[in-house]
């Protein structure tokens, strides 16, 4: 495995850095947006829209699909870039939805939204967790009932996107409620305008909101199941593989620890410089160790994925390994920074506009969201070290 990047790569590098600098429409160095936010999502599909008309969204996609049939390292580097400025360039319609349709769906889904992922017309929202149902997820409980050319849905999705501005929902619903667990489930994909749909928003501990949906008696076209009836469960555990997967984590925190480096060098504390205590330079130390560690084994996912292999123990190695990285980086940002530190963003005392303290708050879900850290471990003795089900 060579994880080198060409002169063509490092030359793209340099063309999205430029695109960024003309086209983004917020200052990326002062804001963090988050495209989960009813707010922010219009200027991050906003920009997105431009990334769609450069055809970089999917450049990964094969050709027939819309892309451009990239190398994923080059798409490696623009999700580093992207990344390491916070903008929230990859959704769930590009990185999941998409992939998922070109390896279960029919040749009318494809044509249906290929082209709309592409180019950005369509935000999707993901409908996994319930209310009960979270780790165990295969206790769902949302039910489908067929009846003639539909699914009759009826049941509750909760943690998602639904209240910013998503169009559709793809979900896993139950079809066939006298099968085993992790049978009777079927992967289908819900219209969110639509009668029966109730959009609710639950207040999150940091400044942001998640959705709530709930779905009565919604009428779902059976041309929208994606794989074989009863057979979602498998749709959908391949599906967490590319959320699990990404360059994201360690791109940005490579920004996060330059800040914290710097705000070291210029402050002090009892008259001496905090980047001479030997206690901070030895947690960045650790902490730069550790980001390195976490973008070596997002490339070597990137590099399977380039194989047509599909990195299943690897991509929750990263995922664990990377969402508590990022943990331990803002709890320490917090921890270095004082009283000050646990100011919100809009304090004039917070320091970095209060980003390291918001976004400490957020590495907790990060844990929990995809698949809980315990989940993520699971998978590993089980399915990498082949040991026994605990």
């Amino acid at each position: 495995m060579d994880f080198k990047f060409d002169n063509v790569e490092e030359e793209f590098r340099s063309e999205v850095k430029e695109f960024i600098e003309k086209e983004l429409p917020w200052d990326w160095r002062k804001e963090d947006l988050d495209a989960e936010d009813e707010v922010d999502s219009i200027k991050v599909m906003e920009f997105k829209k431009k990334l769609g008309e450069q055809g970089w969204l999917t450049m990964a996609w094969p050709t027939e699909y819309g892309g451009q049939s990239a190398t994923h390292m080059r798409q490696v580097v623009f999700n580093e870039e992207m990344a390491y400025r916070g903008i929230p360039a990859g959704d769930a319609g590009v990185r999941m939805v998409g992939p998922i349709l070109m390896l279960y769906g029919t040749d009318e889904q494809k044509e249906q939204f290929l082209p709309k992922i592409a180019n950005a017309e369509i935000n999707w929202s993901q409908g996994y967790s319930e209310p009960d149902s979270g780790s165990d997820l295969a206790s769902l409980q949302t039910k489908a009932v067929e009846d003639g050319d539909d699914f009759v849905v009826s049941g509750s999705k909760i943690w998602n996107s639904a209240h910013a501005g998503s169009d559709w929902m793809f979900m896993l619903v139950r079809t066939d409620p006298d099968a085993p667990k992790h049978r009777g489930i079927s992967f289908v994909l819900s219209e969110l305008e639509t009668d029966g749909v109730t959009v609710e928003r639950i207040p999150m501990m940091w400044e942001a909101y998640r959705g709530l949906v709930t779905f009565d008696n919604v009428r779902v076209p059976k041309k929208n199941l994606v794989g074989e009836l009863n057979r979602g469960w498998y749709v959908g555990a391949a599906l967490l593989d590319f959320e699990r997967s990404g360059v994201d984590r360690p791109a940005r925190a490579k920004r996060i620890l330059e800040d914290l480096i710097e705000f070291a060098k210029e402050n002090q504390k009892n008259g001496t410089p905090l980047s001479t205590d030997p206690v901070i330079r030895r947690e960045l130390a650790d902490l730069a160790v550790q980001i390195e560690t976490a973008r070596l084994m997002c490339y070597n996912v990137a590099w399977m994925q380039s194989q047509g292999q599909i990195p299943n123990m690897e991509a929750s190695i990263t995922k664990v390994y990377g969402t508590e990285m990022m943990n331990r980086l803002y709890g320490f940002g917090v921890k270095m920074m004082g009283l000050h530190g646990q100011l919100d963003p809009g304090s004039k005392w917070a320091p970095l506009q209060g980003r390291i303290e918001n976004a400490w708050l957020r590495s907790f879900g990060g844990m929990v969201a995809a698949g809980t850290s315990e989940i993520q471990r699971n998978v590993v003795a089980q399915r990498g070290l082949g040991l026994p089900r605990g």
